[in-house]
């Protein structure tokens, strides 16, 4: 998990440390909820979202051939 260090309002502070008692829970769960409901409610909202968006940490991250989707010599006894 990466640590993230921001400022937040005293109030908002306030909002978070009341609500993590209530739940018994910690603040950095509660912030990590807040976040994923809103992102997801974002996400959900955006039709245009391609599979690049969804991969795109991931692009460049591999390694391999880089003709392989046009040299044939990758595709040599392939379905035998």
């Amino acid at each position: 998990m990466t640590t993230m260090t921001l400022k937040l309002p005293e109030a908002l502070n306030r909002q978070i440390e009341f609500v993590a008692k209530k739940r018994g829970r910690s603040k950095s769960h509660i912030v990590r909820e807040a976040l994923e409901q809103t992102l997801g409610e974002i996400r959900k909202g955006d039709e245009n979202i391609s599979c690049y968006d969804l991969v795109a940490d991931l692009v460049g991250k591999g390694s391999g051939p880089r003709d392989l989707s046009t040299n044939p010599k990758y595709m040599e006894g392939f379905g035998r």
